[in-house]
């Protein structure tokens, strides 16, 4: 089995190489000489940089936009990011063919499209969509989020003057 990281390399060469030190640290002198023999022209390099995150590279190709650098660089930038026209991951809304003329696949099932109804005719009517009921002015007596208790104003005397 090699070792993980360079730091346990360095272990079971001392335990490969040094009776003594396999004996104190409790690591059979066997599994040292298996781990070094493993580990044979193996490197322990240091970690690469952290992957720039898909939202920071998007921030960064919109600034270029918006100064103006070359397209080029700009393409270059989105292909390193893996980003394609059109938004999404296959290089396009998905199409197919319906009746002699190409429509989204969503749409193509005759289920994408809302037709006089759903959450459309609802916002036509102007205000808010509700799922049942009607719209809907004031709390219902029971709210309490969001409100400031008043303080009871306590009088020592019992009421007297």
């Amino acid at each position: 089995m090699p070792s993980k990281t360079q730091a346990q390399h360095n272990l079971m060469a001392l335990v490969a190489n040094d009776p003594a030190a396999s004996k104190r640290l409790g690591i059979p002198q066997k599994v040292g000489k298996e781990f070094m023999q493993a580990d044979k022209g193996r490197k322990f390099n240091q970690g690469g940089e952290m992957k720039e995150s898909k939202a920071m590279m998007g921030k960064e190709i919109a600034f270029m936009k918006k100064k103006g650098a070359p397209k080029s660089m700009i393409k270059h930038e989105m292909a390193e990011a893996g980003m394609k026209k059109g938004g999404y991951a296959s290089g396009g809304m998905p199409m197919v063919m319906k009746d002699g003329k190409k429509v989204p696949a969503f749409a193509a099932d005759g289920q994408g499209k809302m037709k006089a109804g759903g959450m459309a005719k609802k916002m036509m009517g102007g205000g808010m969509a509700y799922s049942a009921g009607g719209y809907t002015r004031a709390a219902d007596g029971i709210a309490k989020k969001g409100k400031t208790k008043g303080a009871q104003v306590r009088m020592m005397g019992g009421g007297k003057c």
